[in-house]
């Protein structure tokens, strides 16, 4: 019997490895779509459609948690802790991932937030780690930028929507500080 495993995802070019990595690990993946930071609400949308074809493409579940998008959730966490913003970003996102594990009885949980090199890997890992404590579920740890360079080309070579930015509103907004100060 196939150990059954949640793997949160922020995207869908994000997916693709972590997705071929589990299947191949023989678990039964399902995916979990629940990111209140993505900003603005079309970006949030774009990121969720490409998910869906992802999804198709390699034939997993997705649980959808759009009726929990709200921004005022994420600025709650992340207004006036600007500093540390990705923190709590994660940890609201990972204690969703875990209670939805939890309660859906699978056997772990992991998080395509481990695939992206621009990510705070180390933070994400421990936060993990500290939120399954005391849960049935167990937290699945896995180095996916291994797979960084095989995620971005298969993403072009199935034509599904890459973004340029993290999703929140400040990673938009640095990004395209970037570009005025070029």
């Amino acid at each position: 019997m196939k150990k059954k495993i949640l793997l949160h995802i922020c995207c869908g070019p994000c997916a693709i490895y972590p997705i071929e990595y589990l299947k191949n690990m023989d678990f039964e993946v399902t995916g979990l779509y629940y990111n209140p930071n993505i900003h603005p609400l079309m970006e949030y949308i774009k990121r969720r459609d490409a998910l869906l074809e992802v999804a198709k493409y390699y034939n997993i579940k997705i649980i959808l948690k759009d009726k929990d998008y709200c921004l005022d959730d994420y600025f709650r966490k992340v207004v006036f802790r600007e500093n540390n913003r990705c923190f709590y970003c994660y940890q609201m996102r990972i204690e969703k991932t875990v209670s939805i594990a939890n309660k859906g009885k699978f056997d772990y949980f992991t998080t395509t937030l481990l695939y992206s090199k621009f990510q705070k890997h180390n933070v994400i890992k421990s936060l993990c780690e500290d939120l399954r404590m005391g849960k049935k579920v167990k937290f699945f740890y896995h180095d996916f930028r291994e797979g960084w360079k095989y995620g971005i080309d298969k993403s072009k070579e199935l034509n599904i929507y890459r973004q340029q930015y993290c999703g929140c509103i400040y990673s938009e907004f640095e990004r395209f500080k970037k570009e005025l100060n070029n």
